[in-house]
C-alpha cells in the first residue's frame, strides 16, 4: 500500500522564504538565477519571463514578482527585499 498524498488545492499555499542566487547589476536590476530550497535542493532558473511589482494574493506579501521558468514549468518568485519567497503548496495529512 502506497503513501497517501492528497493533491493540494490551488489556494492551499503558504509563504516559504527561500535562498536565491541572483545577479545584481550596477544599474540596480536583479535577476534570479537559482532557488535553493531549505533541504538544499537547487532549482536552476531557465528563464525570467517577467518582473513587475505585485501582491501575492494566495499568501500575502508584496514585492517584485518574477515569473520564471524552471524545467519547463512556469512559476512565481517574489523579491520582498531583502528576502525572497515562493508560494509553496501545503498538503493536509489525513487524521
Amino acid at each position: 500500500m502506497g503513501l497517501y498524498r492528497p493533491r493540494a488545492e490551488a489556494n492551499d499555499r503558504k509563504k516559504k522564504y527561500v535562498e536565491v542566487i541572483a545577479d545584481h547589476s550596477e544599474e540596480g536590476t536583479v535577476r534570479p538565477l537559482t532557488i535553493i530550497w531549505g533541504t538544499g535542493v537547487r532549482y536552476e532558473i531557465d528563464k525570467v519571463l517577467e518582473a513587475r511589482q505585485a501582491h501575492s494574493l494566495k499568501t500575502g506579501g508584496t514585492g517584485i514578482r518574477f515569473t520564471v521558468r524552471i524545467n519547463g514549468q512556469t512559476t512565481y518568485l517574489w523579491y520582498e527585499g531583502p528576502r525572497w519567497f515562493v508560494e509553496a503548496k501545503t498538503v493536509a495529512m489525513p487524521d
